[in-house]
């Protein structure tokens, strides 16, 4: 049996739903018989630009279209697997021929921005001087990557994704077409994860169809997706505008242990934070966006804990000096530091204290030059954040937590940086080894433990940047 999303494709563009601005154009040429030679279709993935494509080809034909049909006279290429210049100038050999039932010949090239610029080239000379049974039909989500010389030459239509409203009565009408026996709220959820696109909440409709042969409710949804309640959202957002580093690690660990995937979580916080933007959370959207894999929970963890402009309030919870202790020259410990400790799971790698060899100055102070090394880097600062060091009156010594640290605290870019932010003092990037109180990347692994146990780092990747 055919998917919903093939089985309720639409044949016509009065069968179009939610693409108004492109369709009604589209119908009024063909009815006044005004037929351009190259148009350009643009638009998120799954807002309809093949499906119309593909219609506008067998109405501007006169062919009935079927999601079956196969009409010799519409040719569809994939741009991804046909970028070449090889590829196009085949294509301009065949256009020249003329259609065999149709008016028209006509070329739907989807993700049109994966050819090559000698291919974009190559096109060009056919678009600048088309036969007159020719046209051209080209689709892309990244309008940005077609060259303006291919633009200039086609009509532009711009497809968008479909607001909840305009989704929904028609999501509906599938439902009841489909004995899919789901309630309101549950149907909020699809297509809210459905993101605008017919097709994708199509799909997701099919998907949890079969979860009842009652009511599909909202709980059944979310437990089959591994999606977050709405509850433990806020919650996680509220501990993170009220700098609550123990609430933060909690909530997170609760949410994660569930199953919830972690980039699924991001993209939760993000939809979250769209819908009700404030000023402490608008910052925090650049740092989700960034949570992939590897280390994916971590990365998230991070986000949450090392927020731009953010400083999060110590734990409330008695620290175990025994277990963990904390030596920056006998300044307070960095943030990321001190919401570590705010957990017995997470540990940081002890800080090295100054060695007796090694006069101090009390005119250096570690948190003054990370603050203005995370105004400069925050990844940098991120790296520097478990770091050890000691200073003397000329010279600042870092000791990196492990083998990748250093290697990115000795870029040029980076030590520049760094010698820029310590005010006047030299900085030496000191071996991994020359530190007798390093621990094996605790921070990672640590914070890994916790989203999963997730793979830690071995120094073949940087996870936060």
């Amino acid at each position: 049996m055919r998917s919903l999303y093939r089985r309720y494709r639409p044949v016509k563009l009065s069968e179009v739903v939610g693409q108004e601005q492109v369709t009604g154009p589209l119908a009024n040429s063909l009815k006044e018989g005004k037929i351009n030679h190259a148009y350009l279709f643009i638009g998120p993935r799954g807002t309809g630009k093949t499906s119309v494509a593909r219609i506008f080809a067998h109405e501007v034909n006169g062919f009935p279209y079927t999601i079956e049909d196969d009409y010799v006279d519409i040719i569809e290429i994939d741009g991804a697997s046909n970028r070449g210049i090889d590829n196009i100038r085949e294509l301009r050999e065949k256009v020249a021929i003329a259609p065999t039932a149709g008016k028209y010949k006509i070329y739907i090239i989807d993700e049109v921005h994966m050819l090559t610029k000698e291919a974009f080239n190559a096109l060009l000379k056919t678009l600048e001087e088309p036969p007159e049974h020719a046209i051209f039909i080209m689709a892309t989500t990244d309008a940005y990557k077609v060259p303006v010389t291919i633009t200039s030459r086609s009509q532009t239509y711009t497809f968008r994704l479909a607001e909840p409203n305009v989704i929904l009565p028609y999501v509906k009408s599938i439902c009841e077409k489909e004995n899919i026996p789901i309630n309101d709220d549950a149907l909020a959820i699809v297509i809210k994860r459905g993101g605008g696109s017919f097709r994708d909440t199509l799909s997701l409709l099919d998907q949890i169809s079969t979860l009842s042969d009652k009511k599909i409710t909202k709980e059944m949804i979310i437990d089959a997706l591994g999606l977050p309640e709405d509850e433990q959202i806020k919650s996680l957002l509220n501990a993170y505008q009220n700098r609550d580093a123990d609430s933060i690690v909690s909530d997170l660990r609760l949410i994660l242990s569930s199953g919830i995937k972690p980039e699924t979580l991001a993209e939760e916080l993000i939809s979250a934070i769209i819908a009700e933007p404030t000023p402490e959370l608008v910052p925090l959207l650049s740092k989700l966006t960034d949570i992939k894999a590897p280390f994916a929970g971590a990365r998230l963890l991070v986000a949450l804990l090392y927020g731009e402009n953010l400083t999060l309030k110590p734990s409330s919870r008695p620290q175990d000096v025994s277990r963990t202790t904390i030596f920056h020259n006998t300044q307070v410990p960095s943030p990321v530091a001190k919401a570590a400790l705010a957990d017995d799971d997470i540990l940081v790698p002890n800080q090295k204290e100054p060695s007796n060899n090694v006069p101090t100055t009390t005119s250096f102070k570690w948190d003054d030059f990370t603050s203005r090394v995370k105004e400069a880097s925050g990844a940098l600062a991120l790296q520097i954040a478990s770091a050890n060091y000691e200073a003397d009156k000329t010279t600042l010594k870092i000791y990196p937590y492990n083998d990748f640290a250093k290697s990115f605290l000795s870029r040029d870019k980076n030590k520049k940086i760094l010698i820029d932010c310590a005010n006047g003092l030299k900085v030496t990037i000191c071996n991994v080894r020359d530190n007798p109180k390093i621990k094996n990347d605790e921070l990672i692994s640590k914070m890994s433990d916790i989203m999963g146990g997730e793979v830690t780092n071995d120094g073949g990747g940087n996870p936060f940047n």
